[in-house]
């Protein structure tokens, strides 16, 4: 397949291929000014083209810049866009507790301070929820956004703004050091605790955080769990030969805490800046790697069977649309960019969402129920009446978990039934996924056009989040910054 890329040294866009060789998938480029390079783009050839099979067209919630330089260029967003946000980023600060050497927004090591004003962050949350339809979910990030000033004052903004979901990417010191902190953030009305967490021992955070940090992440988890924060997602920077061994250890920790942690998110890791081929291939992970490694390391408990691209779940958009008649979220974004899947813990095991419910055949009969919808108002008044009996089918009684009516549960999902049984889905299941951002090595324009990660910045854009890190990142934070001052140590 013809795409477009970028040159990882010069980052200008250039022709690329992505090719199947020796049951994997790859991609290839050439820079005339750099030569050739050439990388994994996914692992598992077979996995590639299940997922492929889920790619659907949507279309950008708001357009605020034209074309005019091409894809990656004018962002964002821009004509050329096809997936309105999904997630919103918004970076706090670039400001850290911490010196990791994988991160690449610092600081002490970039020599200027990016901290957008209260007026400018409300600007940016103002402009989001006026994408059609308004962006649901913010996450704050950085940097490590708790030690932004008034970060609890952020929160409550984001909340009376009207964000569904409000979440903050954090390394969890600031959690770890004050219960009273997460109280106060559980009041504010943040949702989720997004937590940097790369394994079960000390080895890996000395790797990729440089310190031992595992007893400051159980620490926090222990905090948000007497706070009142009641949800908590892992999430894992996998590197091969660092943490890879300890997938499924982490999957397992987190049905030990089922209580707050409702989920592991994996992100393989992105190469940001120049590195060289041999380090770059010894560390590069992707995706099917990881659903691999999870079969492996569960004892085929969660088989790579269990696992969905991202816009799978995209009839549930279009059934619900036409049902509430109303704009709801597409999430149209590329099937290569993620993975994910439900498991209940039941008696110490792990038993996957599709190993007794017939999801594919579920997602087949709401593409066609909301064609129905859409035709006939008698239709939604029959499916009213007989919509729970009609789901019941594509449920294996017999294998589904115990005090789970499955399919009341579906009903549920589709924002028809009541919100205790979602609730109830909820305190039983842990969600499973893998995001694999993209660095200049891997860059695909095709997954940037699809992204539906953005950033929010101060002059007013919408950002893709592998063309804001791999291209924007520098201008922005430069054009809103000030030299920065190391703290002094003390005398």
């Amino acid at each position: 397949m013809k795409t477009k890329s970028l040159c990882p040294e010069c980052l200008e866009v250039i022709d690329a291929e992505v090719y199947e060789n020796e049951g994997k998938i790859k991609i290839k480029k050439k820079c005339e000014k750099h030569g050739e390079f050439n990388d994994i783009y996914w692992s598992d050839a077979a996995l590639y083209h299940k997922f492929a099979k889920w790619q659907y067209e949507g279309k950008a919630g708001i357009t605020l810049t034209k074309t005019d330089k091409g894809c990656p260029f004018d962002c964002g967003l821009c004509p050329e866009h096809k997936s309105s946000t999904a997630l919103a980023l918004i970076d706090l600060t670039n400001r850290c507790n911490m010196r990791c050497p994988t991160c690449f927004a610092n600081a002490a090591a970039a020599g200027y301070l990016y901290e957008p004003t209260m007026e400018q962050l409300r600007e940016m949350m103002i402009m989001l929820r006026s994408e059609t339809p308004p962006c649901p979910a913010v996450q704050f990030a950085g940097g490590e956004p708790t030690i932004r000033e008034g970060f609890v004052d952020i929160v409550k903004m984001a909340r009376e703004l009207g964000f569904v979901h409000i979440q903050v990417a954090t390394n969890g010191i600031a959690l770890a050091k004050s219960e009273e902190f997460c109280r106060q953030l559980k009041e504010a009305g943040l949702h989720t605790v997004y937590l940097q967490f790369d394994g079960v021992t000390e080895g890996p955070y000395k790797k990729l955080r440089g310190i031992p940090a595992l007893k400051t992440k159980l620490k926090a988890i222990e905090n948000c769990r007497r706070g009142g924060l009641k949800s908590v997602v892992l999430v894992p920077t996998l590197m091969r030969g660092v943490n890879d061994h300890q997938i499924g250890d982490m999957v397992r920790f987190a049905a030990e805490n089922l209580d707050i942690v409702k989920g592991v998110n994996v992100q393989p890791i992105a190469f940001e800046g120049r590195i060289n081929e041999s380090e770059r291939k010894k560390g590069r992970i992707t995706i099917p790697d990881f659903i691999h490694l999870l079969e492996e390391q569960t004892d085929g408990e969660i088989p790579k069977e269990s696992f969905y691209p991202v816009p799978f779940v995209l009839p549930v958009s279009h059934f619900v649309e036409m049902w509430k008649k109303t704009p709801q979220l597409e999430f149209s974004v590329h099937p290569h960019c993620g993975a994910a899947t439900y498991v209940f813990v039941e008696n110490g095991r792990f038993k996957p969402i599709t190993e007794f419910i017939d999801v594919e055949g579920f997602m087949e009969f709401l593409l066609e129920s909301a064609e129905e919808i859409n035709k006939s108002r008698i239709w939604k008044i029959k499916t009213i009446a007989g919509l729970i009996s009609a789901l019941r089918k594509f449920i294996d009684k017999d294998k589904a978990p115990k005090g789970i009516d499955s399919s009341t549960l579906l009903a549920t999902i589709l924002g028809i039934g009541n919100r205790e049984a979602l609730a109830e889905f909820h305190r039983k299941t842990l969600f499973i996924g893998a995001m694999h951002f993209m660095d200049a090595y891997n860059f695909d324009l095709e997954r940037v056009k699809r992204c539906g990660i953005h950033y929010a910045t101060p002059d007013h854009r919408i950002i893709p989040f592998c063309s804001y890190n791999a291209i924007h990142r520098l201008s922005v934070e430069k054009a809103f910054s000030v030299p920065f001052h190391k703290p002094q140590p003390e005398k």
